[in-house]
């Protein structure tokens, strides 16, 4: 399987001004079997608290979840712990080590996880709610937000991957970022989502402010999408209409001889018998725009493909069918690329962040010093 790893990035617009660019988006690596040895994970963990301490340190909680929301930092983190560089698995094990090496650190770092690799990333409303209990925090806005950047990613842009991996990361503020990956058995490659609470202005429109990937061009059903705005406003609509004027539109459409342009294949996505349940919720509840409808319950991929397709041939509002998408290791790496884990090498950085953390406490910052004197380094 090839070995690469190919990002592209898109500057957001509006993007506001910050101490780093916050670029969010996503990333698609190629699937990865196999366990990270007990032996690394625990080194994993205790690196990557030393890490989170000393960024919080010298730039602050949100500083740090901007990191986590940018594809380049994020993946280079991953090296930096020691996992494959080009691997999927460089996700769910980052996430993991840093959930499990921030407890009871959160005192210290002001960092919260939650969520994490398939059934662990069901329970991220109930650790959210959890969390934010004891924080005084608004815990459902932060449930909404978990929940909402799922959504996008698996319904409303319809990809070709779906989302095993979901971990969401908040300060004691309410600031959060959210981590996310998707799998396609096809090509087996897997893909990764990145958010930032404070690039996301509105939850269906543009809210990835960088888009990377390897691959361009892959055919996608983008309703989150700029261009979508008309297919969106007409999709709530059609949520809000009586079932069975819509139901009379789909049969109209099921006669129709559908040019080859069409992405949604009516007779494979519009089922009347299915959509028929659907919009009898959608009706009811009376949706009043496009992100309402999409937090329904019970309104997915199927139901977002369906309305897509008669926002456009009925209402003459097409949706977007462009896909969003768009380091060298400092340890080794879990498979022995480009070299085994040193794990003396691991253990000596491990222990000089501890101490360069510990001097920072007491005030005396001489190893943070060189850390940012390190990060301002440019090769010639």
């Amino acid at each position: 399987m090839r070995q690469r790893i190919i990002l592209q990035y898109r500057t957001a617009r509006n993007a506001k001004s910050s101490t780093m660019a916050r670029r969010t988006g996503t990333a698609t690596l190629p699937l990865h079997s196999g366990r990270t040895p007990r032996w690394l994970f625990r080194r994993m963990t205790e690196l990557a608290r030393a890490l989170t301490e000393a960024i919080v340190i010298e730039h602050g909680a949100t500083a740090f979840l901007e990191r986590l929301a940018d594809p380049f930092w994020f993946q280079a983190f991953g090296c930096v712990l020691g996992f494959d560089w080009h691997s999927s698995g460089v996700t769910t094990t980052a996430c993991g080590a840093l959930k499990a090496g921030l407890a009871g650190a959160e005192a210290d770092t002001t960092i919260y996880v939650a969520g994490g690799k398939g059934a662990a990333s069901r329970k991220t409303p109930v650790e959210l709610r959890e969390h934010t209990a004891r924080l005084g925090l608004d815990g459902e806005s932060l449930v909404y937000a978990s929940r909402m950047s799922a959504k996008v990613d698996s319904a409303a842009v319809q990809d070709g991957y779906q989302i095993y991996h979901h971990s969401f990361f908040f300060t004691a503020k309410g600031d959060w970022a959210v981590v996310q990956q998707g799998m396609q058995e096809a090509d087996r490659s897997a893909r990764r989502y990145h958010w930032l609470s404070r690039q996301v202005s509105d939850f269906v429109c543009e809210p990835h402010a960088a888009i990377c990937s390897e691959r361009r061009g892959r055919v996608a059903l983008n309703l989150v999408a700029e261009e979508s705005a008309g297919a969106r406003v007409a999709a709530a609509e059609i949520a809000r209409e009586k079932p069975e004027t819509v139901q009379r539109e789909v049969s109209d459409i099921l006669r129709l001889e559908l040019p080859e342009r069409h992405h949604v294949d009516a007779r494979r996505d519009v089922s009347p018998r299915n959509l028929s349940k659907v919009l009898l919720t959608t009706y009811e509840a009376q949706p009043a725009d496009f992100e309402a409808l999409l937090a329904l319950n019970g309104v997915g991929a199927k139901t977002i493909r369906a309305l897509a397709l008669i926002a456009e041939l009925a209402h003459g509002q097409p949706a977007s069918f462009r896909d969003p998408a768009r380091f060298s290791f400092a340890h080794g790496g879990k498979d022995g690329h480009p070299f085994p884990v040193d794990r003396e090498s691991y253990d000596r950085s491990i222990d000089w962040l501890r101490d360069a953390v510990g001097r920072a406490r007491i005030g005396n910052s001489d190893r943070l010093q060189a850390l940012r004197r390190l990060a301002r380094w440019e090769a010639p």
